[in-house]
């Protein structure tokens, strides 16, 4: 299957995620087939996926799905783990905090560590489709530079601000087997899980046995 050609970096550094966004969501999605969404307590959330090595038909193949399993799910981000697929990999479809839509897929993402001057904490509510129903506040850096490789192996930035920027941030801790809801106190953790207990999802789950 043809994959989507790499997008350019912006003065040499940062892809452009943000043109076409409808049409390239949309022509992923059409091709993939959604699938059911893995919840805290799958094994497959609690370590650290394995790197993206093949860049081929199959990767291609499984972003589709992860596409057409984001929108089932009404999600904004989405790491290869939450549909059960062990690789470092996540895509996204995301407005930042000036409702600027960015949409795109990296692979084997690494975040960029942030000087002092640039670690302003924004404290908003946090939630996830791998603990559906649930939200608690948790404070991140409202910017992030994440680095890795598109669907064909060439080296990509993606930078992010705002709401957006806590998108690259979650979805990047996927991938290393870490779920928002780790980063929260232990009360903190157990209120989001009585949240999602006490809740129903609105999208297929993977149950755990």
């Amino acid at each position: 299957m043809a994959q989507q050609e790499s997008e350019q970096p912006v003065n040499g550094e940062f892809i452009v995620d943000t043109e076409d966004c409808e049409a390239r969501e949309l022509a992923y999605r059409e091709r993939g087939t959604s699938r059911p969404i893995t919840v805290v307590g799958n094994p497959v959330l609690h370590r650290e996926c394995k790197d993206v090595t093949e860049f081929d038909d199959k990767l291609a193949q499984l972003i589709d799905d992860m596409f057409a399993s984001q929108r089932t799910a009404e999600g904004v981000g989405l790491a290869a783990n939450q549909i059960g697929v062990d690789l470092k990999v996540f895509i996204y479809d995301c407005p930042d905090d000036e409702g600027v839509r960015h949409t795109g897929v990296i692979c084997n993402p690494v975040l960029d560590e942030l000087p002092a001057d640039r670690r302003v904490l924004d404290d908003s509510n946090e939630g996830c489709l791998s603990v559906p129903t649930a939200y608690a506040a948790l404070a991140r850096p409202d910017y992030a530079v994440v680095r890795g490789q598109d669907a064909k192996g060439d080296p990509i930035a993606i930078e992010g601000t705002g709401y957006f920027a806590r998108c690259l941030q979650h979805e990047t801790d996927h991938l290393y087997g870490r779920l928002y809801i780790d980063r929260l106190s232990k009360r903190e953790r157990k209120d989001a899980l009585q949240q999602m207990a006490e809740g129903t999802p609105r999208y297929e789950i993977v149950p755990n046995d």
